[in-house]
């Protein structure tokens, strides 16, 4: 018997739900299907015998909906990728892996992520296709070093290192005996240090966590910066004088000085050939990963950016190899490419370097947020106060906070009181007043006083973890806008190839000399830059949505940032998202004989354990007024209607208009003071007993402080604002006044959401769902875009494509203006990496020759291909500056 996840796309409602689960259990074999229409997710247990999962998906896909393997999804690190063509090559061959269903790789963070049915593939099969493609691939690690004690022997050593390589996650584990030190890889996802040194104690010694913990991906990219630093260096000292000696005669000519004759070709033709070559070997031995790496691309038929080098710089070296060879026989008949060779090198490798540079400066929103956690954290023990590494804490443990310091996981005060900045997390600027009861979030700093909270959630599930694995994930991901990009890396230096060899024959036998015709091959294959064409989206997908989390606007994908440029209508949901959420007993109209006190009573006591913020607003106010609460029976919630309950054996009804029209309740006596209080923007929630009218208790929540400047910027960029909300009218009316809404649905119940949101799609426009609540969930998904207030529930985030860490309404148009300004830096660096290559390649074909303009230097070539990938980067970076509306 097997069980597996479906996900389910295309439902709306509950009936949606059920008809899935009927479509499944009608099938042979399958013994179980439940749907969670909030996950929109099917479990499904079935017999493999009888039936396969893909018999499932088509059953469901007959019923009307989409069915989807619910999928295992990794980020490797690939080793090895030089340029976009190279990025594609990796995909290819992990895309022909049967079970893979996405594979997408990041080409600035040098990261796959991949999305695989479990049961087919796994990420050893993965890693070895990538490595047979003759790139590395490795899985997403960190490095500890803790210090062991109790060793005596290297069989001691040995043991260390065999306990920790059982644990599933680690991936290397190394102990020195001299220095008692172990150093151990392993993956954060599926193991914790603590879960390490638990297994070393076992074994009996006792381990202790080193202070430092070792960024190795930071310590690798530094190594590699330092060494195409120290490549170029030792390419610019030779191809400097080497540039000087091979163009001396020529510019010597043209201005009357001549070379010293030692070097002059005309007088010393061997010494000037041999001079070059002894000056362009250490370059090309300096260079020598551009032909190891080229080559074994080209062999491989997967060529990219390096073997365009290595067989342009190749053709030059060993040309003018041949040509030193005919010169000492005697022949000077022959032109040196040794300085195209050399310099071509030269500046490539300083491209090179500054786009790692760059590409450094791409990530640091994400190296910033995982900078935001505390070390260590102080916890209350049997014998005091115990200060342990922040992986040990776990939940239900208490911590103490002292001023300055930060909080070390989330959780919730039992104790004292203080004022908590936020801001690193959620970009609110003013410091949050925290009391026994609130919640705190990891990584936040205790501004004055002291106080114990109680551990909620630890590892990777606190907020800021959260954050970075959205971050990470959408900085993982593709947007729609790099699909031509992509397909054209797939074909780019084969092409390139192709036309460079064309180039130089058209000119051969045209007429033109072979030298010539050389300078067209390598020129060609200098200037075309696949790298460009690679980094214009996802550089500016990573600054964006870094930026983005920077202000607390957590964008989940690429494809999410592109359609959020596109959005014509927001819709708002009302309670909790344009107003507070926190409503407050406003006016009580009771029919004449019914006292104000008994009715507010008879309220409370219904509504005592609902949970819609307008119930726990009556209950509130029955507190404040001291009143006791009745007993009651049979309780009923009616969504979008209200409830209906039984208190001292009397049917009690409570709640909208719906409810006291489908109950045949009469409200002739209260309709015209119902309809002034929804006028006023309140709520009238009617209460019947035992079907006869009693009264109405109005409710009003105030609007939330910059709802009216959100919806003012949000009419600026173009955008219709929409309400959506279960009061009545009139209510929504006057709430709409107040802020300037352009488009009310009202009296819409909870399941409607989502149909409300697709009439309005159905009018060909791009809709975005801003809500917070369960009852949200299925109208954000519905949504082109869904957008979830940070005060909401962790279903609504689920649903979300954006998170929103505060509940602040201004975060909406950050959300949509940085979109616009990111696809707008996409945009250019597009036009520019297709201009550049467009504009280019024939240019270097020798189409101004034509028309008697110049022929393209090779080495000028080569700069100009090393100055394109730079100047993409250097344009996505100018996003860092981007500031939202205040």
């Amino acid at each position: 018997m097997s069980s597996r996840t479906l996900k389910i796309e295309g439902m709306t409602c509950a009936a949606c739900a059920k008809a899935v689960e009927r479509a499944s259990k009608k099938l042979d074999g399958v013994t179980e299907a439940n749907v969670n229409l909030a996950t929109e997710k099917l479990t499904v247990n079935f017999d493999e015998s009888k039936l396969k999962l893909s018999d499932i998906q088509l059953a469901v896909e007959k019923a009307g909906y989409k069915a989807l393997v619910e999928a295992t999804t990794k980020t490797l690190k690939i080793e090895g990728m030089t340029c976009a063509a190279c990025a594609k090559a990796v995909e290819r061959v992990s895309k022909k892996l049967d079970g893979v269903l996405e594979a997408n790789v990041n080409l600035a963070t040098e990261k796959l992520s991949i999305s695989f049915d479990a049961s087919k593939v796994g990420i050893p099969d993965i890693r070895k296709a990538i490595e047979k493609a003759g790139y590395k691939a490795l899985a997403e690690a960190s490095t500890k070093t803790l210090k062991i004690e109790g060793m005596t022997c290297a069989a001691c050593a040995k043991a260390v290192e065999r306990v920790s390589k059982k644990l599933e996650g680690v991936l290397e584990a190394n102990v020195n005996l001299a220095t008692e030190i172990l150093s151990v890889r392993f993956e954060p996802s599926k193991v914790k240090v603590l879960d390490i040194k638990k297994a070393i104690e076992k074994a009996g010694y006792k381990a202790i966590e080193e202070d430092t913990s070792v960024d190795v991906d930071k310590e690798k990219k530094e190594k590699e910066i330092k060494a195409l630093w120290n490549r170029f260096l030792i390419s610019a000292i030779f191809a400097v004088p080497l540039l000087i000696i091979a163009m001396a005669p020529m510019v010597g000519e043209k201005f009357g000085y001549m070379p010293p004759a030692a070097i002059d070709p005309m007088v010393h033709p061997e010494v000037f050939s041999v001079i070059q070559l002894v000056l362009v070997l250490p370059i090309m031995i300096a260079g020598k990963k551009y032909f190891s790496v080229g080559f074994k691309s080209l062999f491989r038929r997967s060529p990219n950016m390096d073997s365009l080098i290595a067989i342009g710089s190749s053709a030059a070296f060993i040309y003018s190899v041949f040509a030193v060879y005919q010169i000492l026989l005697g022949n000077t008949d022959y032109h040196l490419y040794f300085e195209s060779a050399g310099t071509i090198l030269a500046l490539i490798t300083l491209g090179k370097y500054l786009e790692s540079v760059a590409k450094g400066k791409t990530s640091e929103a994400i190296k910033k947020l995982m900078g935001l956690s505390p070390k260590t954290a102080v916890v209350i023990r049997e014998d005091g106060e115990v200060e342990i590494p922040i992986d040990e804490v776990e939940v239900g443990d208490i911590i103490l906070v002292k001023p300055g310091e930060k909080i070390p996981v989330d959780g919730q005060v039992t104790e004292g009181m203080s004022s908590v900045d936020e801001s690193m997390l959620t970009g609110e600027s003013i410091p949050v007043e925290k009391n026994a009861g609130d919640s705190v979030i990891g990584a936040s700093i205790n501004k004055n006083g002291s106080f114990k909270y109680r551990a909620t959630r630890v590892g990777k599930d606190t907020a800021l973890s959260q954050i970075i694995r959205l971050v990470e994930e959408a900085q993982g991901s593709k947007a729609p806008i790099a699909k031509l990009a992509d397909v054209i890396s797939g074909y780019f230096v084969p092409v390139v190839i192709t036309l460079a060899t064309i180039g130089a024959l058209a000119w051969y036998i045209y007429g033109e000399t072979g030298v010539f015709s050389l300078t067209i091959f390598i020129s060609v294959l200098v200037i075309a830059c696949p790298c460009a064409l690679g980094l214009a989206t996802p550089t500016a997908i990573m600054v964006g949505t870094g930026k983005g989390a920077e202000y607390g606007v957590l964008i989940k994908s690429g494809s999410a940032l592109e359609t959020s440029h596109k959005i014509q209508t927001v819709v708002f949901d009302k309670t909790g998202t344009i107003t507070e959420g926190k409503p407050k007993v406003t006016d009580i109209v009771t029919i004449s004989g019914i006292d104000e006190k008994y009715l507010l009573q008879l309220a409370a006591t219904a509504e005592k354990g609902s949970e819609h913020p307008l119930g726990e607003a009556i209950v509130k106010e029955a507190e404040n007024r001291q009143i006791e609460f009745k007993k009651s029976d049979l309780f009923k919630a009616i969504p979008g209607h209200g409830i209906e309950v039984t208190i001292d054996k009397n049917r009690i009804l409570l709640g909208n208009r719906k409810l006291m029209v489908d109950s045949n309740v009469s409200l002739e006596d209260l309709e015209e003071r119902a309809q002034t209080l929804a006028a006023e923007g309140k709520t009238p929630m009617y209460i019947a007993i035992e079907g006869t009218l009693a009264g109405i208790i109005a409710v009003a929540d105030t609007v939330k402080e910059h709802s009216k400047r959100a919806i003012e910027k949000l009419h600026e960029l173009g955008i219709e604002v929409a309400m959506i909300t279960g009061d009545n009218k009139k209510t929504a009316e006057a709430i709409a006044k107040q802020v300037g809404i352009d488009r009310i649905l009202a009296e819409v119940l909870p399941q409607d959401k989502a149909n409300e949101v697709k009439k309005l799609q159905s009018e060909n426009k791009k809709v975005a769902m801003v809500g917070d609540g369960i009852n949200d969930a299925p109208a954000l998904a519905q949504a082109d875009i869904g957008i979830a207030i940070g005060s909401g529930t962790d279903v609504a985030m689920e649903s979300a494509d954006i998170v929103l860490m505060r509940s602040d309404l201004m975060d909406v148009v950050t959300a949509i203006d940085l979109s616009k300004k990111t696809i707008r830096n996409i945009k250019q660096n597009l036009f520019w990496a297709f201009g550049y290559n467009i504009l280019g390649i024939p240019v270097a074909m020798g189409i101004l020759h034509i028309f008697g303009g110049p022929l393209l230097n090779p080495m000028i070539a080569a700069l100009a291909m090393s100055l394109s990938s730079v100047s993409v980067l250097t344009n996505a970076l100018r996003l860092k500056g981007y500031k939202p509306f205040i």
